[in-house]
């Protein structure tokens, strides 16, 4: 990457620049960027810079070895004016963003409060049935205010903490998709909520299987497998013993690893005799266990995730729930690394049901605090997603900046 400075009066469209000042001190939203058009130039010459530094690998026009001083080419009061509003934007800007990150903490502290409902249920559920299903049905009744109610509803990407097990992650990550892909579908409030109920109960069963089984990586044993297998019914079983559970939902669970071909387990059922809620929870199900396995280095981006249910396991999955999860999550959903138009990396942090074309991207940029990072619509950023990138792929320092999560987790709110 070759950097050489200039005279700001020697700056010509195409160059990819980068101000020497900081963040703060000058109009624009990044501090490095391509020219695109005479304001930009004119603006930075109107801020006296010394010098700029112009990045010869990302620019379309080089510096020519001569600085050769261009005619005024703005009075002095449209210059100041430009600049007023220019920083007006920006702050505007940058005020929208404060509200956005709080908004994000909110939503944050409320995926972390449910996360922990989530775990102390699970621990009742033996001892103490009645008062776990009372819980998780207060817990979904809440969700569903957000998920299942009128209003526009975002999916943003979590940073779930690294404590406890996956089961808890898991169950709650397939619970929130789960009820948005019934929204997708048109289900009822009484449908969807019933589906969340299963959803975050459908591994419930896994309590009961040996921890070394839960936990290898390597390929298990066939008599390890069929084990693992049982859990769908251990998991009605438990579930069975509480008067307060929905009998109508235990059908749910036990399905939730049957496919549409008659490939799946425990009973090799196939099509319609597949409840239509299960083959909602089987589809969700999937997806996060494709993002995260049992072995990390199986693990699948979520674009890769989405791409391979789509394509590989077309004869698996209900084919129109299927075409409804990739419209829920977007082409790019939350947790996807991406290369824009500009050569820019950004990962996207959250999608809009109603916008799913124009998702929020928190963008790397080397001249700004991390806790201060872009956040921009693409729509409004100007750009395109040029490639998906994996995070093994990033420079430690963008990997470092943008976070990529090891693990997927997402929650809602209201837009």
């Amino acid at each position: 990457m070759a950097k050489v400075k200039i005279h700001p009066d020697n700056l010509r469209l195409g160059m990819y620049v980068k101000l020497p000042s900081g963040w703060m001190k000058h109009p624009f939203l990044f501090s490095s960027f391509k020219l695109t058009n005479q304001e930009q130039v004119r603006v930075i010459r109107a801020l006296k810079l010394p010098y700029v530094l112009i990045d010869t690998s990302k620019s379309d026009a080089q510096p020519e070895e001569e600085v050769q001083l261009a005619p005024q080419e703005m009075v002095e009061a449209e210059t100041d004016h430009l600049l007023e509003q220019m920083e007006r934007e920006k702050s505007q800007r940058i005020e929208q963003l404060k509200q956005f990150r709080r908004s994000l903490q909110k939503t944050e502290k409320n995926f972390q409060r449910s996360l922990a409902q989530v775990r102390a249920l699970m621990t009742k559920v033996g001892s103490r049935p009645l008062q776990a299903v009372e819980e998780a049905q207060q817990l979904i009744s809440d969700m569903a205010e957000i998920i299942l109610g009128e209003e526009n509803v975002a999916l943003h990407l979590m940073n779930p903490d690294k404590q406890g097990d996956d089961l808890y992650f898991h169950s709650l990550n397939v619970a929130v998709l789960a009820m948005m892909l019934a929204r997708q579908a048109g289900l009822n409030r009484e449908q969807g909520q019933k589906l969340g109920l299963a959803a975050l109960f459908h591994d419930v069963g896994k309590l009961k299987i040996p921890s070394q089984v839960m936990r290898k990586t390597t390929p298990l044993t066939k008599p390890e497998q069929n084990l693992l297998k049982m859990h769908c019914q251990y998991g009605v079983d438990l579930l069975s013993h509480s008067e307060a559970f929905p009998g109508d939902i235990l059908p749910v669970i036990l399905q939730h690893h049957e496919f549409m071909d008659g490939s799946g387990y425990p009973r090799g059922l196939s099509g319609a005799a597949i409840d239509p809620l299960a083959q909602i929870l089987m589809l969700v199900n999937e997806y996060d266990n494709q993002c995260y396995p049992r072995d990390p280095a199986n693990a699948k981006i979520p674009y890769q995730a989405l791409s391979h249910l789509f394509k590989s396991m077309k004869a698996k999955l209900p084919d129109r729930e299927t075409k409804l999860l990739v419209k829920l999550l977007g082409v790019y959903p939350p947790g996807t690394v991406v290369m824009l138009s500009d050569n820019r990396v950004g990962m996207v942090i959250s999608v809009n049901t109603a916008d799913l074309l124009n998702p929020s991207l928190l963008l790397y940029d080397d001249s700004v605090p991390s806790t201060e990072a872009p956040m921009v619509t693409l729509k409004d950023y100007g750009a395109n997603i040029q490639k998906v990138l994996k995070p093994s792929q990033l420079p430690e320092p963008i990997a470092i900046y943008l976070n990529p999560r090891s693990r997927i987790s997402y929650f809602v709110d209201k837009t």
